[in-house]
């Protein structure tokens, strides 16, 4: 899932469209046009009000939803939140072979309260089994002066962290 994609928490519909289609799992997407950038928190995406997400949902067994965000001191960490914590535990092994340059921490208490992704209204977590709410820092999604790159061009660690996930997808006990 990425409902916070295209102009708003960039490159997370890519990351999760891509990873879908290599792991052959479902994917819902909301992807705001360029100009546009309106949060609406996570907890808001009502499938009472999208048949596209009340069919996602109730096809899912467990679910992973990819966001963005920034904050000082976390340039290089990965939060998985959410409530299936054994599935974050799972995904987290899968991620950190492909990013050793990253921290990934699976660790609720570690991570900041409001980025948990545990609100049972978020809807990660309304699929039969839960899911993980995963926050990716702008520096792995290519967003940064870190990578001295043209705009557009796509950084290296995409593709370890699709890796990642398309590994961690694929051998999902829900």
């Amino acid at each position: 899932m990425a409902f916070h994609g295209g102009n708003l928490e960039r490159v997370t519909d890519l990351i999760a469209t891509e990873a879908a289609a290599a792991s052959g799992s479902s994917l819902y997407t909301v992807c705001q046009p360029e100009g546009v950038r309106w949060h609406v928190p996570s907890n808001q995406f009502d499938p009472a009000h999208s048949p596209a997400l009340a069919e996602f949902l109730d096809h899912v067994d467990v679910a992973i939803a990819i966001h963005g965000f920034g904050r000082v001191g976390f340039f290089t960490t990965l939060l998985l939140g959410g409530q299936n914590r054994q599935l974050a535990a799972h995904v987290a092994r899968h991620l950190r072979p492909e990013l050793p340059h990253y921290e990934i921490l699976d660790t609720l208490h570690q991570i900041p309260k409001p980025l948990r992704g545990v609100h049972t209204k978020n809807p990660v977590n309304r699929a039969t089994n839960q899911g993980v709410q995963i926050e990716l820092p702008p520096r792995i999604r290519g967003l940064t002066p870190y990578w001295g790159k043209a705009e557009g061009t796509r950084v290296p660690h995409i593709d370890d962290l699709i890796t990642g996930l398309t590994n961690a997808a694929k051998t999902v006990q829900p």
